[in-house]
């Protein structure tokens, strides 16, 4: 482990959060895997990830965030963990938009928060977080998803103004349509239709380039990665 770099993945029991913790971990590195409330999913997935460790806690929780990550020292972060409670925003409870809010924005603050301390006092890093072209265009019955991911966004893009100066890069991914827990239940094969690539993407497509902003883009910062097969352009 010493020799290896180190990365952590929030909501890594997901379906990009596990290909980006695959994908770091066969470049060489070694991978913290967040999970909330799915402990034997990370522990299987740790399992398979020789050089891999699981770390447990709420990302909303600002306390549990402080015990679990103020003195670790890793050289990059994916802020991957999001949920989705799509309703119109007529019918919206408040609930809904909190917890969204929440989950997106709040726990990527407190997370990079948490973190960024260490990354400033080694002159050394890369954040990566994980939006959505929901924060680009906007998509109906999304408000609550639409209004975090276009935070995270900007957030991106203020906060990589203020570290460049210590050496650290903050770039974000905004994914399209990609094969997950979230898309299960959407009408994929009629989505296509809109994809100039003609397909839904995979898991993986995000963790290449999720990988390439963390390891590779040494000149690349406060940057939106489109990952939308054309989709949105």
């Amino acid at each position: 482990m010493s020799n290896l770099k180190k990365v952590l993945i929030t909501g890594s029991t997901g379906a990009i959060g596990e290909a980006c913790a695959r994908y770091f971990h066969d470049n060489d590195y070694f991978v913290y895997l967040h999970y909330r409330s799915k402990e034997n999913k990370a522990r299987e997935l740790s399992a398979e990830l020789i050089n891999s460790e699981i770390i447990g806690f709420d990302i909303v929780n600002r306390d549990e965030v402080f015990a679990k990550l103020e003195n670790l020292e890793i050289d990059v972060l994916v802020n991957n963990a999001g949920i989705t409670k799509d309703n119109l925003f007529f019918f919206m409870k408040d609930d809904e938009w909190n917890d969204v809010i929440n989950t997106s924005v709040n726990g990527t603050y407190y997370v990079t928060k948490a973190l960024l301390k260490n990354m400033i006092s080694n002159k050394n890093g890369a954040i990566i977080n994980v939006a959505s072209i929901s924060g680009i265009v906007g998509n109906p019955g999304q408000t609550n998803y639409s209004a975090a991911k276009g935070a995270m966004i900007s957030f991106t893009k203020a906060l990589s103004a203020e570290v460049a100066r210590y050496k650290i890069r903050v770039n974000v991914v905004a994914p399209g349509l990609i094969e997950s827990e979230m898309t299960k239940d959407l009408p994929l094969k009629d989505m296509k239709k809109n994809i100039p690539l003609k397909r839904i993407g995979k898991p993986k497509d995000v963790a290449e380039c999720v990988f390439f902003l963390g390891d590779k883009a040494s000149y690349v910062t406060g940057e939106v990665l489109n990952i939308s097969g054309g989709m949105v352009r």
